[in-house]
């Protein structure tokens, strides 16, 4: 069995290239917004982002649907978040073996951990770092 895992400090989370990717395969399309106004009176505004090759983006909502070029608000539904996908979701070991180090996004690290299939198994994380742990009981 295979499990997506961060490996450096930071956490979980792809890039907006495995996320288009990773829904082009379950059949959606994926749109990326960001932030680009902000008020204390609550008047925010969000901007489409059409060109996912380029760095700097630390902070990007994704949404399954198209809210235009730019939008006040952003909407309840909709939304994708990559911590949602199952660890071993066949798609997203997909992806990050074919992006490699494209795959990974802000301050994460992915690697791909491969386990016996008959081993019960949990994710433990340490500041970002994950590693994968045969599942036993402990007390605090």
């Amino acid at each position: 069995m295979k499990i997506v895992i961060n490996s450096c400090y930071g956490g979980f989370g792809l890039s907006m290239q495995a996320v288009r990717e990773y829904l082009k395969l379950k059949g959606k399309e994926a749109f990326f917004y960001q932030q680009i106004g902000y008020s204390f009176e609550g008047n925010e505004s969000y901007g489409r982002i059409d060109n996912i090759n380029t760095d700097g983006y630390l902070m990007f909502y994704t949404f399954t649907q198209d809210f235009g070029k730019t939008v006040s608000k952003l909407p309840e539904d909709g939304w994708f978040w990559d911590n949602d996908i199952e660890r071993t979701d066949r798609d997203l070991v997909s992806v990050v073996e074919k992006l490699g180090e494209k795959a990974d996004g802000n301050h994460a690290k992915l690697s791909i951990v491969d386990i016996p299939d008959d081993v019960k198994w949990v994710i433990s994380e340490y500041d970002g770092i994950e590693t994968v742990e045969e599942e036993h009981r402990s007390w605090n």
